[in-house]
């Protein structure tokens, strides 16, 4: 997120309030300037209630390989909408980023069934069970 919200600041630093109006930027100006604010797309504030923990094992592995796959579509619909190449390759980057941490929790994921009583996979929560 850290990166993402370097590119709006040097996006947003020097524009001119003529430039703000002009892309429908005031109303995020009103309440923040050209300070970085993260929020969804939609307007929403990105908060942690995003993050889904369990302490269960396979739950939270499958649920950081959705957040992986969420966020690379999200990088991809940016490509599809920016013609900036210097963003573009920024979240191409990013993009690649995601790939390579949704083949590591796979693998993880794979990993983790390995090791476990198969039968009892869904049964029981294996972070805590015995």
């Amino acid at each position: 997120m850290e990166m993402i919200g370097a590119i709006v600041h040097q996006l947003t630093r020097n524009l001119t309030e003529e430039q703000i109006r002009e892309a429908g930027f005031a109303p995020y100006f009103v309440d923040h300037t050209a300070g970085v604010y993260p929020t969804a797309a939609s307007g929403a504030p990105w908060n942690a209630a995003g993050i889904g923990v369990k302490g269960d094992l396979i739950a939270d592995l499958t649920e950081d390989l959705a957040a992986e796959q969420k966020a690379r579509v999200t990088y991809d619909n940016i490509l599809r909408l920016s013609d900036d190449p210097d963003v573009n390759d920024v979240i191409k980057f990013l993009r690649a980023r995601e790939i390579v941490h949704f083949q590591r929790f796979g693998e993880g994921l794979r990993l983790a069934k390995e090791r476990m009583d198969e039968k009892n996979l869904y049964y029981i929560n294996p972070s805590f069970d015995k």
